[in-house]
C-alpha cells in the first residue's frame, strides 16, 4: 500500500518541479488568450494546460535523445491524461474524500524538504515564477486524492485465486505445506441473501436438528447427505484433507480446539448460512522455513525532470562513494533517498522472498551481507541496494500464502487501474471544445 508520506513526495515534487519549468509560456499564452478545450463533470481543460504538458513532453524526450515524438500524438495523450485526471479527481470528491488542511501542510512541507528548502522559500520560489500559491495547494490536493482514491477503488477490483498462490510460490520455490492440515465435514444449510427474521430463523431451527441429531449418535455423514446444501453433500460433507491455510478462517478458528472425530457443539454462521462442522483429521507438519533479508535502500524516483538515466548516473556515484568509503550507505540513504525509509537510513528490516518487486530482489539476492548493488531499475525508481544480514526462520503457512498474495494483487494493480480508469470515463461527462475561430 501506499505511504502517505510517499504520496506527497512523489506527487508534490512531480508537481513543484513542472510548474516551475512550464510557467512563462503558460502566463504567455494565457495573455494571448487561453480557452477551454474540454469540459469534464463541470471542470475545464484549459488549451494552456495541454500546451504546457505538451512542452514538458518534448523537453524530457529531447533531453532523452533519439527521435523526436510525433507532436499531434503526444498533444493527443496529454489531453487524454489530463481528462482521466479530472474524471477521478472529481470522483474522488463526489464519493466524499478529503485532504485536511492540517495534513496539506504537511505536504507542502515534505515537497519543500525534497527541494532542500523551507516552505517559505518554496512560496517565494514559487511567487518569483508566477506560479499562485493556492492553485499549487489545490493541485497539491488533487494528487493527494487521486492517489488515495486509486488505491481504495483498484484493489476491491482486484481478485487472487489459491491457484495463483500456489503457482506464485511453486516459481519461487517457496514449499506451501502448512504447519497444520485439516480434513473436515460440515453439513451447510443455506440462508437466502435478503432473508427476513422468519426464513433466517426456520433455517437455523433445521441446521440446529441436524446438529442434534448428530450429537445424538447419529451418522454424520447420512446426516450431510439428506440435509445438507452444499457441493459436498454426497460425499457425506467431507471436504477433504487441506492446509489451513487452504481452509476459510471461520473455520479454522471454530474448530481450534475440536478433537479429530468430534463435531462442534455448536453452529456456525458465515455468510453463506449455517454449517455443522466436524474434525475428521488433524495432521501436525513441519513448519514453514524461509530465508528473509534485511536490507536497506537509497531510491531516486523517475520523473519528467529525472529520467532513469539521470538517476542511474546519480545512484552510480553514490556507490562510488560508499565504496571507497567517502560516505557511509546510510547518511546519503538520510539526505538523499525519496521515500519512507529516508530517516532510518534507508531501512526496510526483515522481509521475506516475494516482498519487494521482481528486479529489485533479483539484484538483492545476487549480494553478499554488506554488498552495495549498481543501481536497479524498477516501476518505483532506481535503487541502490545493501545486504544488511540474512537468516532462515520459521514461520506459518498463512502467513506466507498472504504475503504472496500482496505480492499478486501488486502486480495486478497496473491492469485494473486502466480497467477502472476506463469505465470511470465511460460513465463521466465529457464535452470536447472546438478552439475558437
Amino acid at each position: 500500500m501506499t505511504d502517505p508520506q510517499n504520496v506527497w513526495r512523489r506527487a508534490a515534487l512531480a508537481l513543484v518541479l513542472a510548474a516551475a519549468a512550464v510557467t512563462a509560456p503558460a502566463q504567455q499564452r494565457v495573455r494571448n488568450g487561453d480557452y477551454i478545450v474540454a469540459i469534464v463533470n463541470q471542470e475545464a481543460v484549459t488549451a494552456a494546460e495541454v500546451e504546457a504538458r505538451l512542452q514538458r513532453e518534448l523537453q524530457q524526450a529531447a533531453r532523452a535523445g533519439g527521435q523526436a515524438p510525433a507532436v499531434d500524438a503526444v498533444r493527443k495523450r496529454v489531453l487524454d491524461e489530463l481528462i482521466e485526471e479530472r474524471v477521478i479527481v472529481t470522483y474522488a470528491r463526489d464519493s466524499g474524500m478529503r485532504v485536511e488542511e492540517p495534513e496539506l501542510d504537511r505536504a507542502v512541507q515534505s515537497v519543500a524538504a525534497q527541494n532542500q528548502i523551507s516552505a517559505d522559500q518554496l512560496r517565494a520560489r514559487l511567487r518569483s515564477e508566477g506560479i499562485d500559491y493556492a492553485r499549487f495547494r489545490a493541485n497539491l490536493r488533487d494528487q493527494i486524492m487521486i492517489e488515495r482514491v486509486r488505491e481504495r477503488e483498484v484493489y476491491q477490483r482486484i481478485r487472487i485465486t489459491d491457484g495463483e498462490v500456489d503457482r506464485y510460490l511453486a516459481d519461487q520455490k517457496i514449499e506451501t505445506q502448512a504447519d497444520i492440515e485439516l480434513n473436515l465435514a460440515q453439513i451447510l444449510v443455506i440462508v437466502p441473501e435478503g432473508g427476513d427474521d422468519t426464513v433466517v430463523g426456520a433455517r437455523k431451527a433445521r441446521a440446529e436438528r441436524a446438529l442434534a441429531r448428530v450429537r445424538a449418535g447419529e451418522d454424520f455423514a447420512t446426516v450431510a447427505r439428506e440435509i445438507s446444501e452444499d457441493a459436498n453433500k454426497e460425499r457425506g460433507g467431507v471436504i477433504g484433507l487441506r492446509p489451513a491455510a487452504r481452509l476459510p478462517d471461520l473455520f479454522v478458528d471454530a474448530v481450534r480446539d475440536v478433537a479429530a472425530g468430534e463435531t462442534k457443539p455448536e453452529l456456525v454462521r458465515s455468510g453463506a448460512g449455517f454449517h455443522v462442522i466436524k474434525v475428521l483429521e488433524r495432521k501436525e507438519t513441519s513448519a514453514l522455513r524461509v530465508t528473509q533479508t534485511h536490507a536497506r535502500h537509497i531510491l531516486v524516483r523517475s520523473s519528467e525532470q529525472v529520467s532513469p538515466e539521470v538517476a542511474t548516473r546519480r545512484l552510480a556515484d553514490f556507490r562510488r562513494q560508499i565504496e571507497s568509503g567517502q560516505r557511509r550507505f546510510e547518511d546519503i540513504a538520510r539526505q538523499y533517498s525519496e521515500d519512507g525509509s529516508a530517516p532510518s537510513g534507508g531501512d526496510l528490516g526483515w522481509f521475506s522472498p516475494g516482498t519487494m518487486v521482481p528486479e529489485f530482489e533479483d539484484a538483492m539476492n545476487k549480494l553478499p551481507i554488506g554488498g552495495v548493488s549498481e543501481p536497479v531499475v524498477s516501476r518505483f525508481g532506481v535503487h541502490l541496494i545493501q545486504v544488511v544480514e540474512r537468516r532462515d526462520i520459521a514461520v506459518e503457512a498463512r502467513q506466507v500464502r498472504d504475503q504472496a498474495r500482496n505480492v499478486l494483487r501488486e502486480r495486478k494493480f497496473d491492469d485494473a487501474y486502466s480497467e477502472w480508469a476506463k469505465d470511470l470515463r465511460d460513465r463521466a461527462y465529457i464535452e470536447m471544445r472546438e478552439p475558437p475561430i
